[in-house]
């Protein structure tokens, strides 16, 4: 019986060279297909490899992909019974025509070449191309710290021909939404990715006119409890640590003073070190915030015990008057302590000065001076006294000090996790 052999197929000759096969020498490829006529549609989809890093300071990211293109040249359509593509490397990229994609707003890109050019060019016989690369871009992202640490970002990356406006070259999207593959591994640290998602612009230049433009977006969310241990907790217990000073004795300046120090450099330093790894932008986020407040809590405290601590050397330096010109009261059968009220001005100390300690008469009209006071002073008098005397009470600013600091701190995360949540 006779054996039925294969055809021979030319694109599995040995003999044929590519070039001579794609009529490389032919053409001209300077000019892109169909040069005269209608734009040339060139399709892309992207696959995202990996999405290396994002940075809040540089406000860029760096993305890894690979970018494939397709369109059709009938000037390297080829013979081939079997309908088989040809695939070849980078080198025969440099002799055919192929789009002119740049990345726009991109600060940094570049073709992977280990172990050789990352590049992978598949020509069908009917003339249609896939052209696809990996590369490496870092472009720019404008971000909005305003709700910083608690806030989302979306960046994108523009892909557009370079040289060819929409008369000449059509981009879109290969397989419209689903133009666009992610690898599932894909994670950052400190961002979760909600979605990518494409779209397509037309871009206006000036001077050159209008171009297609793709867009690959990306939406992240930040991961709020790395900031919840580095910057909030620790500022809230700074704050917590700055009331302690209101428990202890007003007297005790070698404890108070340093605890007040103390919690104010802490929290200076927590402010300097959040600022040092974030852009110098010209509005307040929403870490500032807090972190400001905080910072006023703690500093208010400190001043709260500078006022005690005046109050009380005032109280301390008038009732010494007092007792400077009042006589001595040595010798008496029975002295008693005389109780000295803090609300006596020094024009009624200057007044007990007549009152001399002769007997126990003499004293008692003392203590009765002591104890109730000029009855005979007019309405305006007892307020002042009283007012004096309310402002003196150091002890009561602390006391109050322990609920209102607390209460209005509460007060405050209330409304503050209640606006950025």
């Amino acid at each position: 019986s006779p054996i039925l052999k294969r055809s021979p197929d030319i694109t599995k000759t040995l003999l044929t060279k590519s070039e001579q096969l794609l009529r490389v020498d032919d053409h001209d490829f300077t000019m892109r297909p169909g040069f005269g006529g209608p734009a040339i549609p060139v399709g892309v989809d992207v696959q995202v490899e990996s999405l290396d890093s994002i940075s809040e300071v540089d406000m860029d990211f760096t993305m890894t992909l690979y970018l494939r293109h397709y369109w059709k040249d009938e000037r390297l359509s080829f013979q081939s019974t079997t309908n088989q593509s040809m695939t070849f490397d980078g080198r025969l990229v440099k002799k055919i025509w192929v789009p002119d994609m740049f990345f726009v707003h991109s600060k940094r890109s570049f073709i992977h070449d280990t172990t050789t050019d990352n590049i992978m060019l598949r020509v069908f016989p009917d003339g249609k191309v896939l052209y696809s690369l990996r590369v490496t871009v870092t472009a720019m992202c404008n971000m909005d710290f305003s709700r910083f640490p608690l806030d989302t970002q979306t960046c994108s990356l523009e892909i557009e021909s370079y040289a060819y406006t929409e008369d000449d070259l059509m981009l879109y999207w290969k397989y419209g939404n689903e133009s666009l593959k992610t690898d599932e591994r894909i994670s950052l640290s400190q961002f979760f990715i909600q979605e990518f998602h494409t779209t397509t612009r037309l871009a206006f230049y000036s001077s050159t006119g209008w171009y297609n433009r793709l867009y690959i977006n990306f939406t992240l969310r930040r991961h709020i409890f790395f900031f919840l241990l580095q910057t909030y907790f620790p500022a809230t217990l700074m704050v917590m640590l700055s009331w302690v000073s209101f428990w202890i004795d007003r007297r005790a300046v070698p404890a108070r003073v340093p605890l007040g120090i103390t919690t104010v450099l802490t929290m200076s330093t927590i402010i300097t070190g959040v600022n040092a790894s974030m852009p110098r932008v010209s509005y307040i986020k929403a870490v500032d915030v807090y972190l400001w407040v905080s910072f006023v809590f703690v500093f208010l405290s400190v001043l709260e015990y500078a006022a005690v601590n005046y109050l009380t050397t005032l109280q301390e330096r008038r009732e010494r008057k007092i007792r400077d010109k009042l006589p001595c009261t040595c010798g008496l059968p029975h002295p008693q302590p005389i109780m000295m009220d803090s609300t006596f001005s020094d024009g009624e100390v200057n007044n007990m000065t007549h009152f001399v300690s002769e007997n126990g008469e003499k004293q008692d009209r003392i203590l009765m001076q002591l104890s109730l006071g000029n009855e005979q002073n007019s309405s305006r008098r007892k307020k002042q006294r009283r007012y004096i005397s309310m402002r003196i009470n150091t002890h009561a600013i602390d006391k109050y000090s322990r609920l209102v600091f607390p209460a209005a701190y509460i007060f405050f995360n209330l409304i503050y996790w209640s606006i950025y949540s």
